[in-house]
């Protein structure tokens, strides 16, 4: 059969890129590349995309296409009527795409196979998005690991490396037939009110800016990662993972990219870190009720409380407590919210205000431009001590103190809580206990220009330890 008809599908879904795409790259080795991608609301149920991935999608979806020349086809529904009548109308041989994790899109791949291959449709998944498959990471006994040191160590680093990346594929022959799609405008993903606009200038999308982003990490921020990670004002984490998560960089290139260099403690924290993204995809694949069920189900009896006060004054950055209100809002500003932060927010949302972590984990779900179905459940379930490895319920985070630790001169807490600019740093993250003539000239008068806080810290969290106790 000739090159020119063989056409293969190649089904963008997280991959938008061209650089290490193992499918694409398979694809433009044995025909020519017909490019698609779906939009599917249909099948993800309550996991739909958030308000802030969507936006993100619109752009990162902009520039695949200029990368292929404006031959990105697009559709919007479900995949296995799509697929269908795409492969019948073209004269398609092959289906081929790269592997998603998430419990929904398993189920719906598999009946997508299923269908095509009953049409002698040949259909082919390819690993683009993890270094090592949740399958092939378990212990001798064929169980998965519920704790993360040895499920890194053993269960990944003592076993076979991950796949070396591929470059661009050297001959992309794509098939420019007229196909109908959509203009992406169609898809409808930017909102109606144009909140998403304050995101624009914080950051840049797509392919290339993937790489940019991380090679300036790697050149300015990588040799002080260990320590400087936890500071939110200072450029030093990585700001990788909206980029990770919708596949336009691959944690193959990062992984080799990073592993050439000489060994340090900062360059074994950093790929840690990757290591947990491989974790919780784990965790995901083999517990698929992650999302909405305790791993510990001792919690399924914790006397959660439900109070919508509290809730909308975590969500808007008004608790009284200036390091939380500045996490939250540097989310809804920014659509990111730095390492440290998530967990002092995370921990102040679950402990001291006794809120179910589901409410912060559907909250980030719809502001994070990094919103992951793995990545953000098993995060909220180890804060809540709930989940695989989890911080013991007990680590309780006190707001004052992690400021005073992790943002000393008050620059990242100021930035976001400008009523508090003028707050001398020895009050800044306790403004109640400040004499009045301090808060005057400081311009600030609580529970006017800034909240009181909506809980004490010592009595939320005494009784956060009784309501553990309680599970006894």
């Amino acid at each position: 059969m000739s090159l020119e008809k063989n056409i293969i599908i190649h089904w963008f879904r997280q991959d938008l890129r061209l650089c290490d795409n193992p499918s694409l790259f398979e694809a433009a080795k044995q025909g020519v590349v017909l490019p698609i991608y779906i939009l599917d609301d249909d099948n993800p149920g309550l996991y739909q995309m958030g308000g802030a991935s969507r936006w993100w999608l619109y752009r990162s979806l902009q520039e695949l296409n200029r990368s292929l020349n404006g031959n990105l086809v697009i559709h919007n529904g479900d995949p296995k009527k799509i697929l269908l009548n795409l492969v019948s109308e073209n004269k398609i041989k092959s289906v081929f795409w790269n592997r998603c994790y998430e419990p929904w899109r398993i189920r719906r791949d598999k009946e997508i196979k299923k269908l095509l291959e009953a049409q002698n449709i040949k259909t082919k998944s390819f690993n683009g998005s993890l270094l090592w498959e949740p399958w092939d990471a378990l212990k001798k006994d064929g169980a998965p690991y519920k704790v993360f040191t040895p499920y890194y160590r053993k269960g990944c680093l003592n076993e076979v490396s991950p796949r070396k990346p591929l470059g661009k594929p050297r001959n992309l022959n794509l098939y420019v037939e007229l196909v109908n799609g959509l203009p992406i405008d169609n898809l409808k993903l930017l909102p109606t009110i144009n909140w998403h606009e304050k995101l624009e200038p914080y950051w840049r999308i797509g392919e290339t800016n993937a790489q940019k982003t991380f090679a300036d990490f790697k050149d300015n921020c990588l040799n002080n990662y260990k320590k400087n990670r936890n500071y939110p004002a200072l450029s030093s984490v990585s700001r990788l993972s909206p980029h990770l998560h919708f596949g336009e960089i691959s944690p193959n290139q990062i992984w080799y990219d990073i592993k050439i260099k000489k060994e340090t403690d900062s360059i074994n924290h950093f790929l840690s870190e990757i290591g947990w993204r491989e974790f919780s995809h784990n965790l995901l694949y083999h517990f698929p009720d992650l999302p909405y069920n305790n791993l510990q189900d001792k919690f399924d009896r914790f006397p959660w409380l439900e109070n919508e006060d509290y809730l909308r004054c975590w969500q808007t950055g008004q608790t009284g407590y200036p390091l939380v209100d500045a996490g939250m809002r540097e989310l809804w500003e920014t659509g990111y919210m730095h390492n440290r932060l998530r967990m002092v927010v995370a921990s102040f949302l679950v402990k001291n205000l006794l809120l179910h972590w589901h409410h912060g984990e559907k909250w980030f779900w719809d502001c994070l431009l990094d919103a992951d179905l793995a990545n953000n459940s098993a995060s909220w379930q180890w804060v809540a001590g709930c989940g695989a490895d989890a911080a013991p319920y007990f680590r309780i985070f006190n707001p004052c103190i992690q400021g005073q630790k992790f943002d000393p001169d008050g620059s990242y807490t100021k930035r976001f809580v400008p009523e508090l600019k003028s707050m001398p740093n020895k009050y800044l993250f306790n403004p109640w206990e400040a004499p009045d003539a301090i808060l005057q000239k400081a311009d600030v008068l609580l529970g006017k220009d800034y909240p009181m806080p909506i809980v004490n810290l010592k009595l939320s969290r005494l009784r956060a330890l009784e309501a553990f106790m309680s599970m006894k």
